[in-house]
């Protein structure tokens, strides 16, 4: 087996596919312990994992913005062709994703074997087994080639040490009395979202019961952590909640995420920030399934879902529920939910 020096990795999706790929990149460098590993997301997360001991470089790919046009991702796929690496291993199955990984021209570039497309653009390809297998496990089908199997190696998110210690300042300041629940009622996709009024009520009835409750949200979702607070009718413990909606970086979000005691998420990129640092999470699935292989992994992780039959009604989730009902959230209810939360928090 040839030892490969310097190794570029491609994975420019969504935040959660960028995070369950942190195995694959271990297992990289455990079998190729003096290789340069190269890491490539999409632009904006880079931040996230520069603490990484596995990666040697984390780099952006602007796939929303200058490198949008299919012209400029060829030019960055020539770029990357001058730098020297041995290996090209591509998780991204988009016709943007093969047109850059033939454009490196690199020796050896493996990626799936669909769409039909990828056969022209990379040096070999492998069964992504979407249907038998979860996403960790599919990642893992492209080193195959290279002699490296299951099972995945545990990997931990590594962060900063400045952003944990900003995180715990954070906590020594705020949170030193009862167990921290952290909830993160947004989406991307707004049929992956809980009622509004349902994360009021657990808001409500963790504050009463005498936990600290932090709410998070992107820069795109204060106004729907605002309707959760507000809706919350805390009245003598509204100084248990504290709404963070819109005031932490990404990589300040996964370290206040690491310090809860249990984390209540829509299924969403910060889900799996949370599971990646083994923090204890209640995840609600409605248009998508554990099923489909994307979901927060280990013991600590609980996925409620309902079993319904039009359930999943895509890979995704849309902006409306196709059947008009949404009934895989709102028969989701509150009492289901905070059963299991409460156990978590230990209360």
């Amino acid at each position: 087996m040839k030892e490969y020096k310097k190794i570029g990795v491609w994975q420019t999706s969504f935040l959660g596919d960028a995070v369950l790929t942190l195995p694959l990149l271990k297992a990289l460098k455990n079998r190729f312990p003096d290789a340069e590993i190269h890491y490539y997301v999409r632009n904006g997360l880079e931040p996230l994992f520069a603490g990484q001991p596995e990666i040697t470089a984390v780099h952006g790919f602007a796939k929303r913005g200058a490198q949008k046009s299919l012209n400029a991702a060829v030019r960055f796929g020539w770029e990357i062709g001058q730098k020297g690496f041995d290996l090209w291993i591509s998780a991204h199955t988009s016709l943007r994703s093969a047109m850059i990984a033939g454009a490196t021209g690199i020796k050896h570039r493996i990626g799936y074997n669909k769409p039909w497309f990828n056969k022209f653009a990379y040096t070999e390809t492998v069964d992504r087994r979407f249907d038998s297998l979860e996403e960790i496990e599919r990642l893992f089908q492209l080193v195959t080639p290279l002699g490296i199997g299951l099972p995945a190696p545990r990997t931990t998110l590594t962060l900063p040490e400045n952003i944990r210690a900003d995180a715990d300042a954070f906590w020594t300041k705020h949170c030193a009395k009862g167990p921290v629940l952290g909830i993160h009622p947004g989406s991307t996709w707004p049929t992956k979202c809980w009622p509004t009024e349902y994360f009021s009520q657990i808001v409500s009835r963790a504050a009463k019961a005498g936990a600290r409750v932090l709410v998070f949200a992107g820069p795109d979702e204060t106004a729907v952590a605002n309707e959760v607070v507000s809706g919350a009718n805390l009245a003598a413990h509204a100084d248990r909640v504290i709404n963070l909606a819109g005031t932490l970086s990404l990589p300040q979000l996964a370290a206040y995420l690491n310090n809860l005691d249990a984390y209540l998420t829509n299924d969403s990129g910060p889900m799996h920030l949370a599971w990646a640092q083994d923090t204890p999470l209640v995840a609600l699935f409605g248009p998508t399934v554990k099923a489909l292989g994307f979901f927060p992994r280990g013991a600590d992780s609980t996925v409620l879902e309902l079993p319904l039959d039009c359930r999943p009604c895509g890979l995704h989730g849309s902006k409306q529920c196709p059947q008009n009902h949404h009934n895989c959230m709102t028969k989701l209810t509150p009492d289901m939910v905070w059963t299991v939360l409460r156990t978590k928090l230990e209360l």
